[in-house]
């Protein structure tokens, strides 16, 4: 799995950049990652979709007309309707995630914000998600954006990454830690 995670970002990382620097041109950072984030929504959203994008057995042209159908239905227009087209032409509709992925983040780091992604047992309220990002903006020093996930196993607590660092305070963890200092003692 992580080998194929550093090839779809091999893949994604210059089509990325290539959109990137387009958009910063074109003053339209915000509208792009916009138009971005509702693509990502209706690739989330829609496991037929996400799975169309995958597919080696549809060919190429069959993939070209269906997302040209789409963004005109979407009413998609300008940076992203010709990037998706491109990426569709290309043979590259596999790894349009990866490529959001990282627009989204070379977007944050112009912004000087940090991305973290947050797992705990439950969805976080609105006031939660706004303490942890105020606590993370004190330690970092850097604005953050949270990417939340839901893992019922964790029992509670929080999971957070933040680039390298993880920092893992769920119950799922400390119980774990606990079992193995019994196994031990015993």
């Amino acid at each position: 799995m992580s080998a194929q995670n550093s090839v779809l970002t091999q893949i994604a990382r210059p089509y990325a950049s290539a959109l990137f620097d387009l958009a910063r041109d074109a003053k339209d950072v915000a509208g792009v990652e916009k138009g971005l984030d509702g693509l990502s929504k209706m690739i989330n959203e829609s496991a037929e979709f996400a799975d169309f994008l995958k597919s080696p057995v549809i060919s190429g042209d069959e993939k070209e007309q269906v997302v040209a159908a789409l963004l005109a239905k979407a009413k998609a227009k300008g940076l992203v309707a010709n990037f998706v087209s491109l990426v569709a032409k290309n043979g590259r509709l596999f790894a349009l995630p990866a490529m959001i992925n990282q627009f989204k983040a070379l977007a944050a780091e112009d912004r000087g914000e940090v991305h973290a992604e947050v797992t705990s047992a439950q969805p976080l309220s609105k006031a939660h998600q706004d303490s942890l990002a105020a606590a993370l903006k004190k330690k970092i020093g850097k604005d953050v954006t949270l990417e939340q996930h839901v893992d019922a196993d964790l029992i509670g607590g929080l999971i957070v990454k933040v680039g390298s660092q993880m920092i893992d305070s769920s119950l799922k963890t400390k119980l774990t830690a606990m079992k193995i200092a019994m196994k031990e003692v015993g």
